[in-house]
């Protein structure tokens, strides 16, 4: 199998730009539990924060395919946002709540191995011009 790139960075760029170009207002959910997400821990509710990601709140947006950062203000103080792509489980607009949940993708790909790897092999039976092709 020809492994691919995480397909979470792209969904997570083009779900923010399609709710831009909708003029509504982008949220972020984050996992804020995830290794090395950098979010003020007063804000965090059962485990979760959800970061407005409008251009007019935020400054130097980067959105790579292995992060979001971007830098805010919290009660009037400035903080630096990192958030790893795996702790992001959502992008939607805050008008209408339309936008997407994310699956996790390391757990999905451990999974999708797991179901190939004990996929049942077929029993040979004598007479079936069937074989199996990997």
């Amino acid at each position: 199998m020809n492994d691919m790139t995480p397909l979470n960075p792209y969904l997570i760029r083009s779900v923010y730009e399609w709710i831009l170009d909708n003029s509504c207002t982008p949220h972020l959910l984050v996992d804020a539990t995830h290794n090395e997400v950098s979010v003020p821990a007063e804000h965090v509710n059962d485990g979760q924060i959800i970061l407005n990601v409008n251009p007019g709140a935020i400054e130097h947006l980067r959105m790579d395919n292995d992060s979001v950062g971007f830098e805010c203000r919290f009660s009037g103080s400035p903080y630096q946002v990192f958030l790893p792509i795996g702790s992001i489980l959502g992008v939607y607009a805050r008008e209408n709540g339309r936008g997407m949940m994310l699956e996790i993708e390391a757990q999905a790909e451990t999974e999708a191995k797991n179901t190939e790897s004990s996929a049942p092999v077929p029993a040979k039976k004598g007479g079936s011009h069937l074989k199996l092709v990997e």
